[in-house]
């Protein structure tokens, strides 16, 4: 198993960055296709990022503002947020899937973090 822990959330002003950080431990993320989602108050979790060795591939709604990125010598995935808007408040997830595809369906990950808040205000 793989154990996934989110860090570097935080409050935010509309235009600002922010960079979230995954650390895994248990297994070296290499294994796996590395993602990641958020989930805004009533609405469905949804998907934003996902990495594997073979590329990248971002929601089309941060696409050129957010950037996924992984360091396996630090078992640790990223995700570089730019212009931020406040729409992109919501709770974002790391997760693993044990795939060696890129991965854009929750239901094809096995593993998730605990989540880290991110607020943009206007």
């Amino acid at each position: 198993q793989v154990q996934l822990v989110e860090s570097g959330g935080g409050l935010v002003q509309a235009g600002g960055s922010l960079r979230l950080s995954c650390a895994a431990s248990g297994r070296t993320i290499s294994r796996y296709a590395m993602g990641w989602f958020r989930q805004a108050p009533g609405k469905e979790r949804e998907f934003v990022a996902a990495i594997r060795w073979s590329g990248s591939i971002t929601a089309d709604s941060v696409k050129g503002r957010f950037t996924i990125s992984r360091d396996d010598a630090k078992n640790t995935v990223y995700l570089q947020m730019n212009s931020l808007k406040p729409e992109d408040t919501a709770v974002y997830y790391c997760a693993a899937a044990s795939s060696v595809l890129l991965r854009v369906n929750i239901r094809d990950y096995d593993y998730w973090g605990q989540g880290t808040q991110v607020t943009v205000s206007s």
